[in-house]
């Protein structure tokens, strides 16, 4: 009993510690935001944006992994939950970067020529 909850914690603070760490990264670009990732577009959005989507839903897997203990699933249930979930956040992330961008491209000359 006793080594697993050692074995546990250990794990705990690992996940802790990853979670930590690419929460650390985020902050930093979001309170940095270099220019050459800021400024710059890829498929309708900033490189940094890009990296902010893609640290995030990685965030969210190891949630899932960890806490969810998806990694002592089957493998059949452990993919129709990743991989809904991937499908429906880059099905949301395009909706919004098309939308978005819609919206930008209409509202920018309004604000030019607002009295």
């Amino acid at each position: 009993m006793a080594h697993a909850h050692g074995s546990n914690s250990a794990r705990i603070w690992k996940v802790f510690w990853i979670l930590s760490a690419i929460t650390i990264v985020e902050v930093v670009l979001g309170i940095y935001k270099p220019a050459s990732l800021h400024l710059t577009s890829i498929l309708g959005t900033s490189p940094l944006n890009w990296i902010f989507i893609i640290l995030t839903i990685a965030k969210a897997y190891g949630i899932t992994w960890a806490f969810m203990h998806m990694e002592g699933e089957k493998t059949w249930f452990r993919r129709s939950v990743v991989w809904t979930t991937v499908f429906l956040v880059c099905y949301l992330v395009t909706l919004l970067l098309i939308e978005g961008g819609y919206l930008y491209d209409v509202m920018s000359p309004l604000t030019q020529w607002s009295y």
